[in-house]
């Protein structure tokens, strides 16, 4: 009777344990809670309210605009209030260049214009060694570029101790955090880059999340960094609304 009551309580424990999610489960729900909707219900675009648009981001910066774009289709984020505006502005022919000089003006936002760039995803990073160490963002060692990040920062020091390259994370949300590298002039081509990126997409998906990383498409340098360490390019897109007033 004893044994029977201890195999039901490991069976019950069992149960309630909670269930690991996936990477792509929480890039679904990183995209859905960041742009309102995911994945995209049809080929073309589609546009969708979000509260997202009003809301400061993780550099105290609202973007009024933010979309996805894969092969199989995109979403399109914008403030809930100008949904069928912006529909009507796209055309049945989703054309996103005709879009974006009406978006500027439903933006009250006249020098401003829609632009992409390269879209990845990370569900295991290459094996690399770690070269990194956390550090508080506001540590007096590190440069101000890294100040806005909202986490921790991962930096590698030369060897008198100052900064020789590092990596901040964009906390979008729970579910996806975005990865940004940096390297000083003198410590390049020694795969500091690489190593950091790795080490990071690892402490995030330890944490629960998604490591993404986004850049521009002429950015070969960064390119190399995301495919040695396991960021593919599937052809997904970022979209955002660059330029204008941004409050």
């Amino acid at each position: 009777m004893f044994w029977g009551e201890v195999l039901k309580a490991k069976r019950m424990a069992a149960f309630w344990q909670p269930v690991a999610v996936e990477p792509k489960a929480r890039l679904v729900a990183h995209l859905t809670d960041w742009l309102g909707a995911w994945p995209p219900p049809r080929v073309g675009v589609t546009v969708v309210g979000s509260h997202r648009r009003q809301e400061r981001g993780w550099d105290g910066l609202v973007r009024p605009v933010a979309g996805v774009a894969t092969p199989e289709g995109t979403v399109l984020s914008v403030p809930p209030d100008l949904v069928s505006q912006v529909v009507e502005a796209l055309g049945p022919d989703d054309d996103l260049d005709r879009l974006s000089p009406r978006l500027a003006g439903l933006l009250g936002r006249a020098e401003g214009r829609l632009g992409s760039g390269i879209f990845r995803w990370c569900a295991q990073p290459v094996d690399l060694p770690d070269t990194g160490e956390w550090v508080s963002r506001q540590d007096s060692r590190v440069p101000g570029w890294l100040k806005p990040f909202n986490g921790d920062v991962l930096v590698a020091w030369d060897t008198d101790g100052n900064y020789a390259a590092g990596v901040g994370r964009k906390m979008h949300d729970q579910w996806g955090h975005e990865l940004s590298v940096g390297t000083d002039a003198a410590q390049r081509g020694k795969g500091l880059a690489r190593r950091l990126v790795a080490q990071a997409a690892r402490r995030v998906l330890d944490d629960g999340a998604v490591p993404t990383y986004l850049h521009d498409p002429a950015n070969t340098a960064s390119a190399k960094v995301a495919e040695a360490v396991g960021f593919p390019d599937e052809g997904w897109k970022i979209i955002g609304f660059w330029g204008g007033d941004n409050p």
